[in-house]
């Protein structure tokens, strides 16, 4: 862990960014551990001209960058294990990320598949007051700070997942983004209120919001290649060569940005899918694999505080045809016994045990904080 400057300011917010770095090439190394000792390339077919969507961090080390085509990136880094993309999968872990994201703050903004924004300034500064209070009558009492707050989201993705996450600290957004960058495969930055200076100027001027090439031209014509730079041109140059673009830039320049965290206030589903080693036909297997998938539900609802009202069973068969079943209730449900009953009796609506069945999802949707949901008329949905 580390931190940019020494001391910090009263009043300013605290956003943290948290990622996993190389996504799809880390959910890829979880799923595989054969992986782990090897670079991996994630992408397209190679025979199709194919590109890297995704690299570990010793591809990009190779020379291997996004975009690039497959066979390129397998000739810079020779020693990589090239593998197909598997959206289906990657949603479903990102869900599962969100989830223990949401454990820490109430405020999250999801960022992709493999990030948020999380305001923490309400933690923190319930946290001081707390403990000024708690000063008057002599006690102590713990502060709750971003630190430990971003330890403890690294451990639960870590312990919970098998992912790296790595954290960066601001009182921006962009700001926490870069700071989360700077942190490396797994670890934690922080950019103290006051140091945003400090912290920025040694950064290629591209790193900023909104400078993409034609901007970054314009400026090393200017002379400028790193932040600084940009806060040594008199704001009325900028604005001649970069129009009301280039004082927004001066404003990243100097770590000012409104920009706030947009919070969705909880998932709109819950959804885990289990794919057997192969096709299946025994029906007493498919309930016990429904009963793991309803119990993992239960922990996340609970997580979350939540209940859900429509429950939806997906089978994949062995012929890859997908069908779905899903139910509305009367109640909504959080346990695993009852959402457990519901897709029981949903996968006898489909062709289980008849037809051999190669993967089993159960979804949770129309969620709501509990006491929010109240009874509404029962409803079937045979899609």
């Amino acid at each position: 862990m580390s931190s940019a400057g020494a001391s910090g300011e009263a009043g300013a917010r605290t956003v943290l960014f948290a990622e996993v770095p190389a996504f799809y090439a880390a959910v890829e190394r979880m799923d595989d551990p054969d992986l782990a000792e090897r670079p991996v390339i994630v992408g397209g077919d190679p025979r199709k001209g194919g590109r890297v969507q995704s690299a570990s961090a010793e591809a990009v080390a190779a020379g291997v960058v996004e975009g690039m085509p497959i066979l390129e990136a397998l000739e810079r880094c020779p020693r990589a294990r090239a593998v197909r993309t598997h959206m289906r999968r990657y949603r479903e872990v990102a869900a599962q990320l969100r989830s223990c994201l949401r454990e820490g703050v109430e405020r999250l903004e999801p960022a992709g598949l493999e990030g948020a924004f999380l305001d923490a300034t309400e933690l923190v500064g319930s946290g001081a007051a707390k403990q000024e209070a708690a000063a008057g009558e002599g006690e102590a009492e713990p502060v709750a700070s971003p630190e430990l707050l971003a330890e403890s989201l690294r451990r639960r993705v870590g312990e919970g997942l098998g992912l790296p996450l790595r954290v960066g600290i601001a009182s921006v957004k962009f700001l926490a983004k870069l700071a989360a960058e700077e942190a490396g495969e797994g670890g934690l930055v922080r950019v103290l209120p006051g140091c945003e200076l400090s912290f920025l100027g040694p950064l290629a001027v591209a790193r900023l919001p909104g400078v993409g090439p034609k901007t970054e031209a314009t400026l090393r014509e200017l002379g400028v290649e790193q932040v600084a730079g940009i806060l040594s041109l008199e704001p009325a140059r900028l604005e001649e060569c970069l129009g009301n673009h280039g004082l927004r830039i001066r404003d990243y320049a100097r770590g000012i940005d409104d920009s706030s965290v947009r919070a969705v206030r909880h998932p709109k589903s819950l959804g885990q899918e289990h794919t057997f080693d192969e096709a299946q036909v025994d029906t007493q297997l498919m309930e016990d694999c429904l009963g793991r998938l309803a119990r993992s539900a239960e922990s996340a609802l609970d997580r979350q505080g939540l209940r859900a009202l429509r429950v939806a069973v997906k089978v994949r068969y062995g012929d890859q045809e997908v069908a779905t079943r899903s139910r509305t209730l009367a109640q909504p449900v959080a346990g695993a016994a009852e959402i457990a009953a519901v897709a029981s009796r949903l996968l006898r609506r489909t062709h289980a045990g008849v037809r051999p069945i190669r993967s089993l999802g159960l979804t949770l949707s129309q969620l709501a904080p509990r006491g929010e949901l109240g009874p509404q008329l029962e409803l079937f949905d045979g899609s």
